[in-house]
């Protein structure tokens, strides 16, 4: 017998080299895998949605697998019987019963990141929160959002990736939600290229310290030329936030 799998997945990236496995540290994909051999018996590979950096975290990971050979572990019981074999900074949040061709990456429609920026020091924000130390406008950062939302060529907001092609965006949301502690920086779109959401915030905030116009966002994207990119928003503000499927897999698990 063969499951075809899908889990939602989170984790804290600080100790990590990112969700793929990569021969120069360990990575979240290789705990998972590890962590299903043992439970199942046999090797699981995994396929995640998207494949975060360094630091990054994730609330809403979502990665399809398929178990061979049969187990007897309930649907219900298996994040369970994963995460008693996980560290404590990665957790699967549920496990369901997916189609054969569920394909966690191509399949996805939306993905929505979350950047939080905190606005007071603090060492609980400090693993999950950027603390910029050069003052910035909360309203110019809000309008330099804007600027992103629509179809786009997002070379210039990329980092370089000799295997990326394509480098169109459909960017559907691009906000600033102030909260009483923190702004989230919500960037929803179709797909995200290597580095986009983090190149995205470097550029806001620049407009927000008035280093850059606000008309230099459109015009530096049209140019399509990494020379132009602001300094890139350090990793550890950066979560993974929601996948969504047609499927509708996980969509009524709470998210930020």
């Amino acid at each position: 017998m063969t499951r075809h799998l899908a889990l939602l997945i989170e984790y804290d990236g600080t100790d990590y080299a990112g969700w793929q496995i990569q021969p120069n540290g360990m990575s979240v994909q290789q705990r998972i895998e590890s962590a299903m051999f043992d439970a199942f018996g046999v090797p699981c590979g995994i396929v995640g949605s998207g494949r975060t950096d360094s630091g990054v975290h994730a609330r809403g990971q979502v990665a399809h697998t398929r178990v061979t050979d049969g187990h007897d572990i309930p649907i219900a019981k298996i994040p369970v019987a994963l995460n008693v074999r996980l560290p404590r900074d990665i957790r699967i949040r549920d496990a369901a019963e997916v189609d054969a061709d569920f394909h966690a990456r191509f399949g996805a429609i939306r993905r929505e990141y979350v950047y939080v920026i905190s606005r007071e020091a603090s060492v609980f924000h400090r693993r999950f929160a950027w603390k910029p130390e050069i003052p910035y406008d909360e309203g110019l950062l809000g309008n330099a959002a804007r600027e992103f939302v629509g179809r786009h060529d997002m070379t210039t907001y990329s980092k370089h990736n000799h295997v990326i092609e394509n480098h169109v965006c459909d960017i559907t949301t691009c906000i600033v939600e102030p909260e009483s502690d923190r702004l989230l920086i919500r960037i929803a779109a179709d797909r995200f290229v290597y580095g986009m959401c983090r190149c995205i915030v470097g550029a806001m905030m620049d407009v927000a310290r008035k280093k850059l116009p606000l008309h230099a966002i459109a015009e530096y994207r049209e140019a399509r030329d990494r020379s132009m990119q602001s300094p890139i928003a350090p990793a550890h503000g950066l979560i993974l936030n929601r996948v969504s499927y047609a499927n509708d897999v996980f969509s009524h698990h709470p998210s930020f």
